[in-house]
């Protein structure tokens, strides 16, 4: 059976929400990480240093999704209701049955918190449970170990380097470094992501 395309929806867990992203969630989202360069450090934009510069990232990002090239999301904390960050399907092919997940940034406040493990968590369900993909990836600069940490702690797979593969805000060039995730290693990774959610901040 062929997957089916991933389209703006509502994903909802116990501590965050990802819902469609939008203009209206540009105030909360500069709140969140306008100007913070450690949040932005590895991302390939400009660190937004106004609501405005907030805003125009957004709207990329918004005119990206019109095109068909990416379905956003905003990241909503349930404990204030504030959006606090931007996560990303990008990359899908039915056909293929695969997605990336990527163009993700969060406020440096929920770094190591419950969010980015659920928001990863709601991602990955309804990818594979729901969508019916096969193959889950994800790409980040190898100078961000950080994000690759991260990635590891999902349970996704490292699949190499692509050298010299993007260049950044600065000029300087990237390597970009793959994981991904199968169907069916999809079990046992939900299964640790579900306990590490359980078990509390310390294991997230």
């Amino acid at each position: 059976m062929t997957a089916k395309l991933p389209a703006p929806t509502v994903l909802t867990g116990r501590h965050v929400r990802l819902e469609p992203l939008a203009e209206a969630h540009v105030p909360d989202l500069f709140a969140a990480s306008g100007g913070d360069e450690e949040v932005w450090r590895w991302l390939p934009y400009d660190v937004p240093q106004s609501e405005q510069e907030m805003a125009l990232h957004i709207g990329a990002r918004l005119a990206e999704a019109a095109g068909g090239g990416c379905v956003p999301f905003a990241v909503i904390d349930l404990a204030d209701g504030r959006a606090v960050g931007v996560t990303c399907y990008l990359d899908y092919s039915a056909q293929d049955e695969l997605v990336e997940i990527g163009g993700t940034w969060y406020a440096r406040r929920v770094w190591r918190s419950a969010v980015n493990t659920e928001a990863k968590l709601l991602l990955l369900t309804h990818a594979f449970d729901e969508l019916g993909m096969g193959r889950v990836s994800w790409k980040t600069d190898h100078r961000n170990e950080r994000s690759q940490n991260a990635i590891r702690r999902l349970g996704a797979v490292y699949e190499g380097t692509l050298r010299r593969h993007r260049r950044r805000p600065d000029g300087s060039w990237r390597d970009s470094v793959y994981f991904s995730m199968l169907d069916d290693e999809w079990s046992a990774a939900r299964a640790r992501l579900t306990e590490r959610l359980a078990a509390g901040p310390a294991t997230v």
